[in-house]
Formats: structure tokens, sequence, C-alpha cells
């Protein structure tokens, strides 16, 4: 059973424009994802895609002019907006793409230890401090002084420490340098194979490979394709959808092939499948509705020509 689920996520904005006019723009629609306890799940996609907004409905932390729909489930209860707050930070951590969410006014070690639940606080920050190759005097100093290197790996460490039971990474390695990077990535991995579940929100499909169970594509807002990780492999062959291919296509080690025109605003999204105008097969079928998300060879799609 899945330990983190999601189904038919949307999320949408109360904007107000010139002259006071209300409008509302829908940045997730039917989003679907799903991680199981010794699980990774790696959440790929472009920049707006709905990477960083997927983890915030999770968490709770959207803004307040959000309106949600769809169900969130952990360990198969709906996430309530109480339940989401008495989780958050103790079963769900969150390790956050910004370094702003440290708190300026304490210094990090006490942060660190703030997030320990079980077992000795200083014992478990230091430990955490050394695996990231963090000096002893860090400990004693405010986010302001850290570079933005240690301030990620500050971030790690906090959610690492917190024996939560999901942690969720939003883009955790930029800025470090590869021998860290590699140790956050085993750590994950061993978070996992402990019977946590790790979802890992990444541009960099590359190390996502190296740890990750499924891969999950994401479109403009929506989930398009979740494979298992080694299907990105060749040239894209046993990949369902055509973006997860132009995708992988598109990686530099890879063809280098870019995928022609661009992702869609939210404001201008098409009628039908969402990838349609940039689509290589689309018909005029695929215009008329998104198509559901449908199992296929061991991943589930959302797109009529799969096969």
């Amino acid at each position: 059973m899945a330990i983190l689920e999601v189904n038919d996520l949307s999320i949408t904005f109360k904007q107000y424009t010139n002259g006071l006019k209300k409008k509302y723009i829908k940045v997730i629609s039917s989003l679907n994802i799903s991680v199981e306890a010794g699980e990774i799940l790696a959440v790929v996609g472009a920049s707006g895609s709905g990477k960083s907004l997927l983890a915030h409905a999770i968490l709770g932390i959207l803004p307040s002019n959000a309106k949600v729909s769809g169900t969130i489930k952990f360990n198969g209860e709906i996430l309530t907006s109480a339940r989401q707050e008495a989780l958050r930070g103790r079963e769900i951590a969150l390790v956050p793409q910004s370094v702003n969410y440290l708190d300026p006014l304490m210094r990090v070690g006490k942060q660190v230890r703030t997030s320990v639940k079980k077992g000795n606080e200083a014992k478990a920050q230091r430990e955490v401090f050394e695996r990231y190759r963090l000096k002893s005097d860090v400990d004693k100093m405010y986010p302001f002084q850290l570079s933005g290197g240690m301030a990620r790996r500050t971030l790690l460490s906090t959610a690492m420490v917190s024996g939560a039971r999901v942690i969720i990474a939003d883009e955790p390695t930029p800025g470090l340098d590869p021998a860290v990077i590699n140790e956050a990535l085993n750590h994950f991995r061993d978070v996992a194979d402990n019977g946590n579940a790790v979802m890992l929100i990444t541009h960099d499909i590359e190390s996502a490979l190296k740890i990750a169970d499924k891969i999950a594509v994401l479109y403009a807002g929506s989930t398009v394709e979740v494979a298992p990780a080694n299907n990105f492999t060749g040239n894209g062959e046993k990949l369902r959808h055509p973006y997860s291919k132009g995708l992988w296509r598109a990686l530099p080690q890879n063809e280098f092939i870019p995928i022609p025109g661009s992702q869609p605003h939210p404001s201008t999204l098409p009628s039908g499948c969402l990838f349609e105008p940039r689509c290589v097969k689309a018909t005029l079928e695929c215009t008329k509705a998104q198509p559901v998300m449908r199992e296929l060879r061991n991943g589930i799609v959302r797109c009529i020509h799969a096969t």
C-alpha cells in the first residue's frame, strides 16, 4: 500500500487584475502520484511544471489564495489541514529548495537539534554534520554566516534527523560538490531501504536515476507518465509518453535534441491534451479532452497513442 498517495490534485490561484477584477488560474490539474514505503519516487519536469507546488500541497503550506481539490492520503488516511499541521516536520519532512527556510535568528545547530524526535539531540546533530562535511563550529553560526552550499547541507541535515516516514526533497543538491551530492543521494537510498519513503523533486534526471525506483514526469501541472527508473535508457524506447521520450532524448548525454515549442502558461492551457501543440503524434482527437491516466507496461501514462 502507498504510504503517500495523491489523486486528481488540482490547484487554482485567485488573482486580481487591473480594476480589481478577480480571475482564477489553474496551475495544477489532475495530478496523480504515489510512493510506497521503501521506495524513492523522483518527480521530474521543466520549470513551471508544478513540482514544488506538489510538495507544498502535500505539506499544507500553499498560500492563502490557493484552492485545492482532489485527495492526498498519508498511510491510507486523507490529509486534512489539521492532520497536515500535526504531521509536518514529524512524519512528513521537507528539504526545501530555498535556503530562506532557515530561521535567521536561530543558530543552525539548534535548528537541526529541534528536528530530532528520538534519541540524543546533540549526538544526532554532530553525526549528521560530520556526514555532510559541516565543521563542528558551524553549529554556532547563524544562517547569514553560511555559504549557499553550507545552508543547503544544513537543510538536508534537518530533514535527515527528523525520523520522518516520508521525506520530500525539493531540488536538494544544487550548489553542492559531487562528493556531498553522492553522500546525500546514498543517504536518501538508505532512508528508503529502512522502510521509509522519499520523494525526490529534481531537474537532474541523471542523478535521480542513481537511486530512484520510479520516475514521475510532470508537464504543465499534470502527470503524464510514471515509469520504472530502468525504463530511462537507450533512446527512450521503453518510455510511453512522447514528452517523456523527448525529455530523455534532449539531455546532453543523450541525443541533445530539443523539443520544439515551449510549455504553455497556466492561463493559456490547451483544451485537450496539454502536450498536443508540441506532439508529433497529435491527432484531432487529442484536442477534444485531456486523456485519463491508464496502466501500460508496468507504468501509467496519459496519452491515447501510447503503446
